[in-house]
């Protein structure tokens, strides 16, 4: 009589793992399907502001901006974890400098060979340019690792498939430029495999902005058009 009540008292214990363990699994599967449609409604608002919204609703970003942190103080996410402060600043830029060195000294030799660039003293203007440009490529940064990249984590488990996946989205945000396009592709897989392995963005930003000004010195204007996406592509030679 106790054996048989030991027995059913294990089977319902067991009845009751399992039930958990259900529900458990049941809640990821929501969860991370609540993940898929929420990053696929931020990109989709991102080009659609590209494309549509800077035009008839310019300060549609903010919205954007206002769900891309909400969704991170939901999700708990700490400035040390998005890869803000300090840590994962020293190893970020072993691996991202000398990668971007070796890329950068050719566009150099051929920028100056081809009197695209020349040696001057750069004065506030410059610097004015540089920080500017430079926030907007950290911007760019903490947006595609900080916020796409952490929650494509969550929902692929291949590391190199899901770094493949920031770069085409990366790219696909400067269509139709077809260098920037390329080069934000390539740019997009190298960083989020450095931000996996050490994530801080601040190299990141650095090698970024200093990438995107030597391309846009050594690339032919008719195929660079200043930088510009969607339609101020299409739109730049006619805007004086």
């Amino acid at each position: 009589m106790v054996k048989a009540q030991s027995m059913g008292t294990l089977t319902s214990v067991g009845k009751h793992l399992a039930s958990y363990a259900s529900s458990r699994t049941s809640r990821a599967g929501w969860a991370r399907c609540a993940t898929a449609i929420e990053v696929l409604a931020i990109y989709a608002g991102i080009l659609l502001y590209i494309w549509v919204w800077q035009y008839s609703h310019p300060r549609a970003w903010r919205v954007l901006l206002a769900a891309v942190l909400g969704s991170q103080v939901l999700h708990g996410d700490r400035l040390r974890d998005l890869g803000l402060g300090r840590e994962g600043l020293r190893g970020g830029a072993a691996i991202i400098l000398p990668l971007a060195s070796a890329i950068f000294l050719p566009l150099l030799l051929y920028g100056f060979a081809h009197h695209a660039l020349s040696l001057m003293w750069p004065g506030h203007h410059a610097f004015t340019y540089f920080a500017g440009y430079g926030s907007w490529c950290f911007a760019q940064q903490y947006l595609t690792q900080c916020y796409f990249h952490r929650r494509l984590q969550r929902l692929i488990r291949s590391q190199h498939l899901s770094s493949l996946l920031v770069g085409v989205m990366f790219g696909g945000a400067h269509i139709p430029n077809p260098i920037l396009m390329i080069a934000t592709l390539v740019a997009g897989y190298a960083f989020a495999e450095v931000y996996a392995r050490q994530p801080n963005i601040w190299p990141l930003a650095l090698v970024q902005t200093v990438g995107g000004l030597l391309i846009a010195a050594v690339s032919p204007p008719s195929l660079i058009r200043n930088m510009r996406v969607g339609p101020g592509y299409f739109l730049f030679p006619r805007q004086g």
